[in-house]
């Protein structure tokens, strides 16, 4: 993780691993533990055990402890530790001295032979911690040695004038701060830019104004601490450990653990309190939204098109039947019901768009229509319906993110941008569209086209450009939140996964069946982490978004799966259009029994390896 994490083993042979009463270092009064660190009391008197003598002999020092020096010679001549094992006590005498069980730390120091850190380092640390400058100056020149790059000293150097420098203006001392500036830190020649900076300190009123500019904590164990944090990554982990390196180590294991987690779907939390440290961490498959939990059968021809709503509590879905229905979520039972059915789309509705703020609906038809539709969710109520020309091919739409203008277009070669009453604003020529896409920059629209590609069109300077590039027709396409990510429908090649930045093809998920119909898949799941799509096999295909091989196969549909749309505020909760006239709603494993929910399969397949 540091920068100086390499050079470890060598630098073993200069901090061999020995009692405190072998390796003749002494105690400092004012409270050095025999590991090396400082204690915590106030009273700078060593840390006693209950009867007054000292924990952790020191040369010089009577051996009155339990474990006399000899005994622990003679253990240390049965088994030598190996690196690795002292590098893992180190790492528990860390953990242990930040929980301030001092006391415990000279034990596992004195009966191992370890040292947790360099009697330099332990000094430097008490200094910089009291607040002793001059004293952790000094100290630096002894660290030297000690160090892989000299030129390390310099940083160290500059951080601690510039602490020292602070509280000198905190306290009002300020001619005191002239002096560190011009005097000390000037003459470094180092980061010159941040000494005009910390000179611009100079005028501020009182200490609030200083922290609040400075973006300090102010004078005190806070701002010290994380100023030692700092020092620490110049130094070798054999002289000082990085900052609470255990730690550390144990959230990258558990993050670890959370990425080769096929079923992983719940927020990200780097905090070490929400997991057990005890057991690896597994999420279920029943956890994850492979079991049908409702089907929809209101609608009485073919579902084309399925989508939830931006804060996920409605869905809408649009038929061969002429029909939109809009169904409502159950915050609670995540059940659906219809709320309203939207009539009167004579060609069918194919595709659907929610506003940003999902107060409308904008409806498309099939190749063969020319008009759009924009519903107000809210009151049932059509807003407008537009129609530019007879000859025009409205299929697909997209919302730019002010919710105030929208684009829309078809495959008869015209590409409108338009307001809330349908009004045209701009258009572009020529473009036989297949799918649209508004970025978040509120200028850019992505197109995939009949060319086998996806353009960006800026209407602002009026430029397009080449993003995407596939070999055989683009049917639909989709963006990530972020605008970077787009998963794209291929005709006979399946799904495949763009990065739109580095204009690079990431990923070919396989399994699916994909012809020339018009499926379309989704991004889901927390962070979304998880791709989803239709297929004409009759199946919906769940893939993790680092792996090709799906990791679950979804069955229950009679005729080809058209959209999917997994639900952007419950991350376990899925829908499905079908040909055969049904919604399904998917979701976790109801509960059962556990044998029950071992039988459990009839609505899912699993393909984990």
């Amino acid at each position: 993780m540091q920068s100086n994490g390499a050079g470890q083993g060598q630098e073993s042979a200069e901090l061999p691993c020995l009692n405190s009463a072998q390796n003749g270092e002494s105690s400092s009064a004012g409270g050095t533990h025999s590991n090396g660190l400082l204690s915590n009391a106030d009273n700078g008197n060593g840390v006693g055990t209950s009867n007054g003598s000292s924990v952790g002999p020191c040369s010089g020092t009577s051996a009155t402890s339990t474990a006399s020096s000899s005994e622990v010679g003679s253990l240390k001549k049965k088994k030598r530790l190996s690196q690795a094992e002292e590098d893992v006590i180190r790492l528990i005498g860390q953990h242990l001295h930040g929980l301030g069980l001092n006391q415990t730390v000279d034990l596992l120091m004195q009966e191992s032979g370890c040292r947790l850190e360099h009697p330099s380092a332990s000094k430097f640390r008490n200094h910089v911690m009291e607040g002793e400058w001059d004293k952790a100056e000094n100290d630096l020149n002894e660290l030297r040695a000690l160090m892989h790059s000299p030129n390390a000293i310099v940083r160290m150097k500059f951080l601690l004038l510039q602490q020292k420098y602070l509280e000198y203006l905190e306290d009002g001392k300020v001619l005191e701060a002239l002096q560190v500036l011009r005097g000390e830190l000037t003459p470094l020649k180092y980061n010159t830019d941040r000494i005009h900076v910390l000179s611009g300190y100079l005028m501020c009123s009182h200490a609030e104004d200083l922290r609040a500019k400075a973006e300090w904590e102010g004078k005190g164990t806070a701002s010290r601490s994380r100023l030692l944090d700092k020092l620490q990554t110049y130094l070798p982990p054999s002289v000082m450990l990085p900052p609470r390196r255990l730690h550390t180590l144990l959230r990258q294991a558990v993050e670890l653990q959370r990425d080769r987690c096929l079923y992983h779907n719940t927020k990200l939390d780097n905090n070490l309190d929400s997991v057990s440290l005890l057991l690896d961490h597994v999420c279920s498959r029943k956890q994850f939204p492979c079991y049908t939990q409702q089907i929809l059968t209101e609608h009485c021809n073919e579902v084309w098109f399925c989508k939830f709503s931006n804060d996920g509590t409605k869905l809408a879905t649009g038929s061969k039947d002429t029909t939109v229905i809009i169904w409502q979520v159950d915050p609670e039972s995540h059940q659906l019901k219809l709320l309203r059915t939207l009539e009167g789309h004579a060609y069918g509705v194919s595709y659907l768009a929610w506003s940003p703020d999902d107060t409308y609906l904008i409806a498309c038809g099939p190749d063969d229509c020319s008009e759009l539709w924009l519903w107000n969710v809210q009151t049932g109520e059509l807003r407008t319906k537009m129609s530019q020309s007879h000859e025009d091919s409205l299929t697909s739409v997209a919302w730019n993110p002010d919710g105030k203008r929208f684009v829309t277009g078809g495959q008869r070669g015209q590409f409108y941008q338009c307001d809330l009453d349908g009004n045209l604003l701009d258009s572009w020529e020529g473009v036989r569209v297949q799918c649209l896409w508004c970025l978040n920059d509120g200028k850019t629209v992505l197109a995939s086209d009949t060319h086998q590609r996806i353009r960006g069109y800026n209407f602002e300077d009026l430029t397009d450009r080449n993003i995407v590039q596939e070999d055989h027709p683009i049917m639909s396409f989709t963006v990530s939140k972020n605008g970077r990510l787009a998963l794209l429908n291929v005709a006979t090649q399946g799904v495949h996964l763009w990065d739109l930045q580095d204009r690079v093809l990431v990923r070919k998920y396989q399994g699916v069946t994909q012809g020339f119909y018009t499926i379309h898949s989704c991004f889901g799941g927390h962070n979304e982490d998880f791709i989803a799509s239709g297929s004409e096999d009759h199946k919906v295909y769940i893939w993790h978004r680092r792996g090709e091989l799906p990791i679950a196969e979804l069955t229950g549909h009679t005729r080809t799966v058209n959209c999917v749309s997994w639900n952007p505020a419950i991350p376990g909760l899925m829908a499905s259009a079908s040909d055969d006239g049904t919604v399904r709603i998917w979701g976790p494993a109801p509960f059962l029994d556990s044998q029950e929910a071992d039988g459990l399969n009839e609505n899912s397949s699993n393909m984990d390896s």
